[in-house]
């Protein structure tokens, strides 16, 4: 029963989705609900990926996508998109940590992260319009728990760069085999996936490591800039593997 409690929490955390009234809440649960974001990730993409089916049975695949996208938005509040515009604006606008934090804590968006959020949604649509309906489906089922997972990494790996803030809870470190229960529950989904022959396994032979690669440089780069993440970084990270892996896919289609 603590257990499903803490699948609620980090739902509750990560997405506007009501939960049963007797789960109730506990600050030091989130810390503990890092295990499960990946099967929040589950989640998400099951909505998107059931949105996308109905829609592309009536419509064009780019309207589907969009539809889609647009549904995973409305289900997670934005707070994934809402962090890599922040991170965006911060390490564009910051010269010192101080301002970084200063400029990623505004609520205002700036120029860099306008036009960062722009391109990064574009490069969504674009990629899922341009995958086969099949694949399209089974790279949103993989995307979303694989890039939740690669945003936990920093919280197991690194430590949290300011006193207060919306992942605060967070701050703490994450041990080894709460890290394995992530990856697992990431795991799954993928070999589903290739099971149902969705998509080739190039996709994840490209996929997986290159949505790593781009973890590593951008945790690098947090660590540089502001000594640690923050919750900001772990919604860029996200954005930035999610959008990572669907280029792999069209690019396993596309040798």
């Amino acid at each position: 029963m603590h257990q499903i409690r803490l699948f609620f929490t980090a739902l509750q955390f990560f997405t506007r989705l009501p939960i049963p009234g007797w789960v109730g809440f506990d600050p030091a649960w989130l810390n503990q609900a890092s295990r499960y974001f990946p099967l929040v990730g589950v989640v998400v993409a099951a909505i998107t990926a059931a949105v996308y089916a109905l829609a592309v049975c009536f419509l064009p695949p780019p309207v589907a996508v969009v539809l889609s996208t647009a549904a995973g938005i409305y289900a997670t509040g934005a707070f994934h998109e809402d962090g890599f515009a922040d991170m965006c604006d911060g390490f564009g606008g910051g010269m010192t940590p101080e301002r970084v934090l200063e400029i990623m804590k505004d609520s205002r968006i700036g120029a860099y992260g306008a036009i960062g959020t722009i391109c990064m949604l574009a490069l969504k649509l674009a990629t899922l319009a341009m995958l086969p309906p099949l694949a399209a489906i089974g790279a949103l089922l993989i995307a979303h728990p694989l890039s939740r997972l690669m945003a936990t990494s920093l919280i197991w790996r690194l430590d949290y760069a300011r006193a207060e803030g919306k992942a605060k809870p967070l701050a703490q470190k994450m041990a080894g085999g709460e890290f394995l229960v992530a990856a697992v529950t990431a795991a799954l989904p993928m070999l589903a996936v290739m099971a149902l022959r969705w998509l080739p396994p190039n996709a994840l032979l490209y996929g997986v490591p290159a949505a790593a690669i781009a973890t590593i440089w951008l945790a690098r780069k947090c660590v540089r800039r502001i000594g640690g993440y923050t919750g900001d970084c772990l919604g860029a990270v996200q954005q930035v593997t999610e959008v990572t892996f669907y280029l792999c896919a069209l690019a396993s289609l596309h040798p």
